[in-house]
């Protein structure tokens, strides 16, 4: 028996090139056709072509998430030509950003602005879509573990990460008679796949000066600064490899698909069990086993 997505169409915002390339390119492997959105056309054309090399059918659409003309006209452009929307993955959203001493006004009302308004407005035109045409389909929400355990040094993105896991609950709640699924999912800090998106960070990593802050220049901290502690995301993980994009694909086709029929209103995870460790568990990798190979999603031009 086989998981298909074949006849349904896909809308993932915010698609390139990371978890969102990931998430659609999986949905394509599945049978899906799939929209890709983002505000630069040049990420959402490369997600496009990584489904079209593989074998798949895509279309971009670029626009802001924020911009409630722009939602309307990506997703009509979506209903034009295909007809339809079965599935929407709303993965738009700003990375990063500053911790709470040193963050501006603006910049955490737009960390907040593109992901609240950005899941409101494709869930609630999405939703209307799928209710004039008889589908019952799926609507995820693309969380993080930051949303669920805090980070420091991003106040922003930690507010409005959590703020998804009730907007789910929510949504799940309201479409539930119409017969369509709200859920989410939480990746803990994916380890790339995608060949375009790992050699751009490489070039963009050797380019950055290391000044042992990450995001921050010494020069803005003030005099009464104090250090946080460390983060390891691999020293962490119990099963000793980070998820990537692709392994979290699987789960969001899996789920938006017709055998998952009465599974809404629920978050899911792909971790490697870090959600479920105690805070006190730190693992020794040294001798695990691991988990087992990943499967190659990706072909190479």
């Amino acid at each position: 028996m086989d998981v298909s997505l074949d006849g349904k169409v896909a809308l993932v915002t915010g698609a390139g090139p990371n978890i969102g390339s990931g998430i659609a390119l999986m949905l394509s492997k599945y049978g899906a056709r799939v929209a890709v959105n983002d505000v630069r056309k040049e990420a959402a054309d490369a997600t496009r072509r990584r489904i079209e090399r593989n074998g798949g059918t895509a279309m971009s659409v670029i626009g802001d998430v924020t911009v409630e003309d722009d939602v309307k006209r990506c997703q009509q452009e979506v209903l034009d030509s295909w007809g339809r929307i079965d599935i929407l993955v709303n993965n738009a959203g700003l990375l990063g950003g500053k911790p709470l001493l040193l963050e501006s006004l603006k910049d955490f009302n737009r960390h907040v602005e593109v992901t609240a308004a950005g899941h409101f407005l494709n869930s609630k035109y999405a939703a209307i879509s799928m209710i004039e045409r008889g589908i019952r389909g799926c609507i995820w929400s693309v969380v993080s573990s930051s949303g669920y355990q805090a980070m420091p040094g991003v106040i922003a993105y930690s507010f409005h990460k959590s703020g998804l896991y009730n907007f789910v609950r929510a949504a799940a709640i309201e479409l539930a008679p119409y017969g369509i699924r709200v859920n989410s999912i939480t990746p803990a800090a994916p380890a790339p796949d995608n060949p375009e998106f790992i050699a751009e960070r490489q070039a963009q990593q050797a380019a950055r000066p290391r000044t042992g802050l990450g995001r921050f220049d010494p020069s803005e901290l003030p005099e009464w600064w104090r250090k946080w502690g460390t983060s390891s995301v691999r020293n962490n993980v119990p099963m000793g490899e980070s998820p990537t994009p692709t392994d979290i694909g699987h789960l969001v086709a899996w789920i938006s698909s017709d055998y998952a029929r009465l599974i809404t209103g629920q978050d899911f995870t792909v971790d490697g069990g870090v959600r479920a460790k105690s805070w006190a568990y730190s693992p020794d990798g040294s001798d695990f086993a691991g988990p087992l190979p990943l499967i190659p999603m990706d072909q190479s031009e």
